[in-house]
């Protein structure tokens, strides 16, 4: 062996010397391991939300509601709020007075909803009956019906249900009612006969003074002026000191710079005299659908959800006062029981 040889193996040997020395770990070959098997991931059961369809958003679809027009601003304020909620249908609402309204849903039976400033009655809801619709209503709020007269007139601050229903019937000059008062002729103005505070002015003034004569007095006063359009009434009230008229309490809120709300039995219409009923002219207001309509399209059944639901965030900016707790969970069971949820 070479001397080169020979030296190559000594350094070999040597390393091999240092590296046991060093205690290097002998290599050892990796140990297989099973790979624990893949579990699939837990499917948790998926709940829908049975109220979804019934989103605004989720609706499409019109929805045509008719009736008071008193209920009339109310049912607007709600038809701007569901559509900022994302409802894009076409949703009209068209003020016809309440009978009208009632008789245009369940005689003719082409509207949607009905909204009333009074209580259906038994032959209406045959009628809808005779239609294939089951009326269900919703109480949505009160109104205080005001007697108003211009903000110009200083003899008159309140009235008795036995003067008011003078006033409005066989009065000619003011001071006929009271002597004190001017002999000024009384400027009549009222809603007209299909409209539900009409209807209700008869019944709690005119019917409570005179009894079954009650409304042939009001029809047959002289010059009284009829109008289904409060906004003409607002209009020929504020043009005399000597005119009187009555309509809900919000188109009285809307001009009360120009008009003047008179006590009643010396009670004054505010939202705690018209809830507690001690006012004598405060009034429920409805909406009206059927059972049929509700379950049928999703959209007015959305819409009337919605409606109670938040009617409460609206109605005293409207002008009218809202329903008890109690009377909006009453609503709330008659609309899922109609609707079958």
């Amino acid at each position: 062996m070479s001397k080169i040889a020979r030296l190559f193996v000594f350094v070999l040997v040597a390393l091999s010397l240092v590296l046991a020395a060093c205690g290097a770990p002998a290599t050892e070959a990796p140990v297989a391991t099973e790979a624990p098997a893949t579990e699939a991931p837990a499917t948790e059961a998926v709940v829908e939300d049975p109220m979804a369809m019934y989103a605004p958003e989720a609706v499409t679809g019109d929805i045509i509601t008719a009736g008071s027009s008193t209920v009339f601003p109310l049912t607007e304020r709600m038809k701007q709020r569901f559509e900022e909620e994302g409802y894009t249908g076409n949703l009209t609402v068209d003020s016809i007075g309440s009978g009208a309204g009632i008789e245009r849903f369940c005689v003719a039976g082409e509207t949607d909803i009905a909204n009333s400033s009074r209580a259906i009655r038994d032959s209406e809801v045959e009628s809808c009956a005779g239609i294939g619709r089951t009326v269900v209503g919703f109480l949505v709020g009160i109104d205080a019906l005001a007697v108003v007269v211009s903000a110009e007139n200083d003899f008159v601050e309140d009235v008795t249900i036995e003067e008011l229903a003078l006033i409005y019937s066989t009065a000619t000059n003011w001071s006929d009612v009271r002597p004190e008062w001017p002999n000024e002729p009384i400027l009549r103005f009222s809603p007209g006969t299909d409209s539900g505070t009409f209807d209700y002015f008869v019944e709690a003034i005119m019917e409570e003074a005179l009894g079954d004569t009650g409304e042939a007095a009001i029809l047959e006063s002289a010059g009284t002026q009829f109008s289904e359009d409060d906004n003409v009434l607002v209009q020929g009230v504020q043009g005399s000191p000597y005119a009187i008229g009555y309509f809900g309490y919000a188109y009285y809120e809307e001009n009360a710079s120009t008009l003047k709300a008179l006590s009643v039995n010396g009670i004054e219409p505010n939202a705690e005299t018209a809830e507690s009923g001690e006012y004598p002219i405060s009034r429920p207001l409805f909406i009206y659908s059927s059972t049929e309509i509700l379950q049928e399209k999703p959209q007015v059944a959305s819409f009337v959800y919605f409606y109670i639901n938040n009617v409460f965030d609206e109605i005293l900016d409207v002008g009218y006062f809202p329903v008890s707790d109690a009377q909006l969970q009453a609503n709330l069971d008659a609309w899922t029981s109609a609707v079958g949820q």
